[in-house]
């Protein structure tokens, strides 16, 4: 039976990164299930589809391959064939993947390859409603979260490492609307799993997080 871990959060609480470390230190195959809704937005946005053009976006969804590989230590996303890594980080990408997410076929297409990942490998798995709906009996999950301002501040600097040109105030303000669209929506609301383990990182730094997590993994690994 394969160990599952779900991290849940909202954008900018340092889940990504998190989950890199937990899953590099624990042996446990990471999966980042953001960026396969990632590469749903930038394929519609790359043919001009909009959220409301159901037909067309269930067209994509019927031919769209999505691969999540490792090479050479660095996590590498594939659309179609083609190397996306950086493309689903783009500003564009990031202002329509909350619309795109929301919407019933995609997450009905989504969810279910999700959970496929998960059926014979240990595995981390970071996202939204990982431990709500993909996998609600996940061993451990946990629900990263950070104050908002500190999530914009975190984006935004990651942001210009990678050359992003936004605003700080233009992050916060996106990070507002995307967490707005995410918690009000009404398939698969992004909400905390009530057994979910609460974890604030507002005020932590990268390795206290992870190693709260490790511990957390190490205590119910012992007791399975």
């Amino acid at each position: 039976m394969a160990f599952i871990v779900a991290i849940d959060g909202p954008a900018g609480s340092g889940k990504g990164t998190v989950t890199k470390l937990v899953g590099k230190k624990m042996g446990l195959i990471n999966i980042d299930t953001g960026a396969m809704y990632r590469c749903v937005t930038l394929e519609c946005l790359n043919r001009n589809i909009k959220t409301n053009e159901i037909e067309k976006i269930s067209k994509i969804l019927d031919n769209i391959d999505i691969k999540l590989k490792k090479e050479n230590d660095r996590e590498l996303v594939f659309l179609n064939g083609e190397d996306v890594t950086e493309q689903i980080r783009l500003s564009k990408v990031n202002e329509n993947v909350a619309q795109f997410a929301a919407i019933k076929i995609v997450r009905d297409k989504i969810t279910p390859l999700q959970r496929q990942m998960g059926n014979t490998e240990d595995i981390i798995m970071e996202g939204r409603d990982i431990g709500t709906v993909v996998f609600p009996n996940a061993d451990v999950k946990i629900f990263l979260d950070c104050s908002v301002e500190e999530r914009a501040k975190r984006r935004y600097k990651q942001n210009k490492e990678k050359g992003i040109n936004q605003t700080y105030e233009e992050v916060l303000e996106n990070i507002k609307e995307r967490h707005k669209l995410e918690t009000e929506r009404d398939i698969a609301p992004f909400v905390k799993a009530e057994d979910a383990i609460y974890i604030d990182s507002t005020n932590l730094n990268i390795e206290q997080v992870v190693e709260e997590i490790i511990k957390i993994i190490k205590e119910r690994k012992n007791h399975k």
